[in-house]
């Protein structure tokens, strides 16, 4: 796995986790929606990572293999291609149950004087945003280090 790669997988996190972040925001805006153009009150959105499996369980194995290849000579690349990282599958509604107030003069209010209120729970998007933060934190890290590897490498071929 080449430092492209890495860059490839770095930035598949920091993607995610700004979109992450995005759809925390959304939710924070809509915490008080009680009409959406569906009908209803607005439902918290979730974001769903799925793994992108690259060759994961022989890495080193494939890569000790591969260099002993290119110093035979034999240009060989299998399965060397595959990256890694993660990437969003979907941005799912939160099924979880309304919440309710009574108030009848609410123009949105029910016969018995209930309104729907969003299902956001500003404590649980804050403490969300919060992991979100440091995963992008920690993906900007990771490309900080890579990219100081890359330079001391280069130095190196001076």
């Amino acid at each position: 796995m080449g430092f492209l790669s890495t860059m490839n997988i770095i930035g598949s996190g920091i993607t995610a986790q700004h979109l992450r972040l995005d759809v925390i925001s959304e939710n924070i805006t809509n915490i008080n929606t009680t009409r959406t153009g569906e009908g209803g009150p607005y439902r918290r959105k979730v974001v769903v990572f799925q793994a992108q499996e690259g060759d994961e369980r022989n890495n080193f194995r494939m890569a000790m293999a591969q260099a002993q290849f290119n110093r035979r000579g034999i240009v060989s690349n299998a399965g060397y291609d595959a990256v890694g990282g993660v990437r969003v599958v979907n941005i799912a509604e939160d099924q979880s149950d309304f919440k309710l107030k009574y108030d009848p003069t609410d123009p949105d209010a029910n016969e018995e004087g209930y309104v729907e209120l969003p299902n956001v729970d500003l404590v649980k998007e804050i403490t969300d945003a919060m992991a979100a933060s440091q995963a992008y934190s920690a993906n900007v890290t990771a490309f900080n280090v890579l990219k100081s590897v890359v330079s001391s490498g280069l130095e190196i071929g001076r």
